[in-house]
């Protein structure tokens, strides 16, 4: 596989839309492409997968470590991969680049692509896009400008190729058309999105007609395989996933290893009635479930069999979203509605974030299911809180900009039913799952 890195200056540079317009682009030429995903995030993967037929990976060193990104990358099939980076491309979780894009280009030894958005720039964003070239020698290919008009753009590229030792692969025209939604300060799931055909396809068009995509394609890199030694024994378990608009947030690698586990049967907690036939192990991932709150309230026969089956000690697991699911209910701006109850009290709605960014569980209690002492990197990232009084066995902490750290508890447990804010990949502590599935 040949494959590329589409990065940018900051977030909101253009990154997600361009790199599903050089999707389409591409796969209009008879390419086979891979999306992958720098970071923690879900929602552009998502994007990734309805744009290429084929499902997005992450590549987040902070959450797998080295050999799970090569492992995850070598997992991707196609001719050409194109690795969407995650804020600038020097952005990682601290205020140095560790775990941004460039340490994950270079990692895999993959060239960069910058999409810009200048406003009322020349020479300064030369001297911008040189410092980003020189900061720590990323291997920066060129550059596509975005969202500019075709006079700013021959300027533009005049003056890049006169001060920068890159190349100008083309622009992406200012349209309005090629807006995409967001919420939570990101994009808006897909599935939600009723004209993103249409938008990218757009998009498209226009890369096609403003971008030169032949000497784009000459800077794609061929990429090795790598050895993947991320696998798990056959434990022969009924697994049950919530799949569906409210819970979509799944890391690709955490679902294959659980169909090596045992049989994967996937269910929606808004239309079925009752959990998949002899269950035994349940996976609640994120989402929006406040979204959707008034149709996962009114499906009422899935609440109560999800409920009993946990009561009864079926094995579950479930992360932010779904540990606000499992609560008595999601209070709202506007409602206050029921949901599953096994957990006593509820989630509740606020209007900030209340945890963000990266952190490491410790688990600090005894408990039934996992062992006193083991860490976990995990991922947050929530506007709500659960205001209950379950035991809890997450001690988190969190090292801020300034050596400091930020420490709090989660980590519901309940018979054998653990939910946690956190969200873990399980490529970073196959211990952790194998405890899940072990009860």
């Amino acid at each position: 596989m040949k494959a590329i890195v589409i990065s940018s200056n900051s977030s909101g540079g253009g990154k997600t839309t361009a790199t599903l317009g050089l999707m389409r682009a591409f796969m209009k030429r008879g390419n086979e492409v891979q999306g992958y995903k720098v970071g923690p995030d879900y929602i552009d993967p998502a994007f990734h997968s309805r744009i290429t037929g084929k499902t997005s990976r992450n590549l987040d060193l902070y959450l797998m470590g080295e050999e799970g990104i090569k492992a995850s990358f070598s997992r991707g099939e196609g001719d050409l991969g194109i690795v969407e980076g995650v804020m600038g491309l020097y952005d990682g979780k601290g205020i140095d680049s560790k775990y941004s894009t460039a340490h994950v280009a270079k990692v895999l030894d993959l060239p960069i692509v910058l999409i810009i958005s200048p406003k009322a720039q020349s020479a300064t964003l030369c001297a911008e896009i040189n410092g980003l070239v020189n900061f720590e020698n990323a291997n920066i290919k060129g550059v596509i400008l975005n969202n500019i008009s075709e006079g700013y753009f021959k300027l533009l590229k005049s003056a890049i190729e006169y001060n920068c030792n890159i190349k100008v692969f083309g622009y992406i025209p200012k349209e309005e058309r090629l807006k995409l939604g967001s919420r939570h300060l990101g994009l808006i799931q897909s599935s939600e999105i009723d004209d993103l055909e249409e938008k990218i396809e757009l998009c498209s068009e226009l890369i096609e007609r403003y971008v030169n995509l032949d000497e784009l394609l000459e800077e794609f890199s061929e990429v090795q395989s790598y050895e993947d030694k991320f696998h798990i024994e056959n434990k022969n378990l009924n697994i049950a996933v919530a799949y569906d608009k409210a819970f979509s947030f799944y890391y690709k690698e955490n679902l294959e290893l659980l169909k090596e586990a045992g049989k994967v049967t996937y269910f929606s907690t808004l239309k079925d009635k009752k959990l998949p036939e002899n269950t035994e192990f349940i996976y609640i991932g994120g989402g929006y479930p406040e979204v959707f709150i008034e149709e996962l309230s009114k499906n009422e026969e899935l609440l109560k069999d999800i409920k009993d089956k946990l009561q009864k000690g079926v094995r579950c697991y479930a992360e932010c979203g779904g540990l606000m699911y499992l609560t008595e209910g999601i209070e709202t701006k506007e409602n206050n509605l029921n949901t599953v109850g096994f957990l006593g009290g509820k989630s509740v709605m606020t209007t900030k974030l209340q945890n963000f960014g990266y952190a490491e569980i410790a688990i600090d209690k005894e408990n039934n299911i996992l062992p006193k002492g083991i860490k976990i990197n995990c991922h947050e990232f929530h506007k709500s809180y659960v205001d209950s009084s379950e035991e809890k066995i997450y001690k988190l902490v969190k090292t801020m900009y300034d050596g400091t750290e930020k420490n709090w508890t989660c980590g519901y447990i309940k018979n054998n039913t653990l939910g946690g804010y956190a969200h873990v990949h399980f490529f970073g502590n196959l211990e952790f799952l194998e405890y899940l599935l072990k009860l």
